[in-house]
């Protein structure tokens, strides 16, 4: 393992893990089943659970690893094997802008999902925003062989996609506290956010922003 690597897991991944899962169990519904896609080793979802004992969480990925901290299956990274509306929610964190086309999936969330998507993900917004963030990407996931076609979203894009699958965000963070000064103030910025989306049939309270 490289120094690099080595400070990324000490300074960043375990405070990562901790911030994303408080961010994320505080928007799951009451009791909800949830489908985590692209899962990786499920710590995030198990520091949910771990918050949320009311929910259950499986995951999906297309690399298994050898220790998963939550029960996984394997799928072919474009459909998701189970029934339409089977989950109450489809939970993508830091996975679309791992696909080519992150629409597929969208779009296979929006089929087995019963009640909405949980998405955590980047917005290509700010000076410099697309090296910083391919920096990133490459730092965090070059070493797991993930796949990196650094396939970054603006703001704009994110909103009018979700209009076209129906789906209606109630609550958008942007700033997530991923990282302490001064780290933050080159790899917080604007590029993290974290919506919740409600299917448009269900009830929809107003959309809030942080």
């Amino acid at each position: 393992m490289s120094c690099l690597d080595t400070l990324h897991g000490r300074l960043v991944f375990e405070r990562r893990v901790r911030v994303l899962a408080g961010h994320l169990a505080a928007l799951l519904p009451p009791n909800a089943s949830v489908l985590d896609v692209g899962c990786g080793d499920g710590r995030v979802a198990r520091a949910m659970g771990e918050r949320r004992p009311d929910v259950r969480i499986e995951g999906l990925d297309v690399l298994i690893r050898p220790q998963t901290f939550i029960p996984v299956k394997a799928f072919d990274g474009q459909r998701i094997p189970c029934p339409d509306c089977h989950y109450d929610v489809v939970m993508f964190v830091d996975v679309l802008h791992h696909t080519a086309d992150p629409l597929i999936l969208l779009r296979e969330a929006v089929r087995v999902s019963r009640r909405g998507l949980l998405i955590k993900d980047h917005c290509l917004e700010g000076w410099l925003a697309g090296p910083t963030l391919r920096f990133m990407d490459w730092v965090g996931n070059a070493r797991h062989g993930v796949a990196l076609p650094y396939n970054y979203w603006p703001w704009a894009q994110w909103q009018t996609t979700w209009s076209e699958l129906g789906l209606r965000p109630t609550t958008c963070l942007r700033r997530l506290h991923l990282y302490p000064p001064p780290a933050s103030w080159f790899f917080e910025r604007s590029l993290h956010f974290i919506a919740w989306l409600e299917k448009q049939d269900m009830n929809h309270p107003s959309l809030s922003q942080e």
